[in-house]
């Protein structure tokens, strides 16, 4: 079968079978290999990508149901010399240990903040549970959350960003 799907703002065109997962092919085809693979079970949120502007897991989403959509991973933010909002905000606080989840962390704060850039802390909890991350920074990603919030409520002139 194949696909022409939109990644990160580029048309990609990949020949696969229908039930290869998205995560197989954004890593192995098209070399995006922010996005990992972790449980292959959709219950640790390490290969979390947008797919039509929305949190889903890859690893769980197959190739066949991409035609025509809209699929960002985290190379889509930002680079390493410009990283996004969230991006900075996370080296900021340097909320990454082994670094292994944040790509699916990003990619599923990304969607809380696109959908509402001032989150409560509740929110951010409740919206952050699909994720995991086994070294425990919890605390400085939901840091990291914040301080992004803080600088777009900022730049849309609602808050202070310090």
């Amino acid at each position: 079968m194949t696909v022409s799907f939109i990644v990160n703002g580029q048309r990609r065109t990949v020949s696969a079978t229908p039930d290869t997962p998205l995560l197989y092919v954004l890593r192995d085809d098209l070399e995006l290999n922010a996005a990992k693979y972790g449980c292959g079970l959709g219950q640790c949120g390490a290969c979390t990508v947008h797919l039509d502007g929305k949190a889903v897991f890859s690893c769980l989403t197959p190739i066949g149901a991409m035609q025509e959509r809209q699929v960002t991973t985290l190379e889509g933010l930002g680079t390493q010399e410009q990283p996004g909002i969230l991006q900075q905000a996370f080296i900021d606080e340097q909320a990454a240990q082994c670094g292994y989840c944040i790509a699916g962390m990003i990619m599923r704060a990304q969607s809380l903040l696109d959908r509402n850039p001032a989150p409560s802390d509740a929110e951010i909890r409740r919206h952050m549970q699909p994720n995991l991350c086994r070294c425990g920074t919890h605390h400085r990603i939901i840091r990291a959350i914040k301080r992004a919030s803080a600088v777009l409520s900022s730049q849309n002139g609602k808050g202070d960003a310090s």
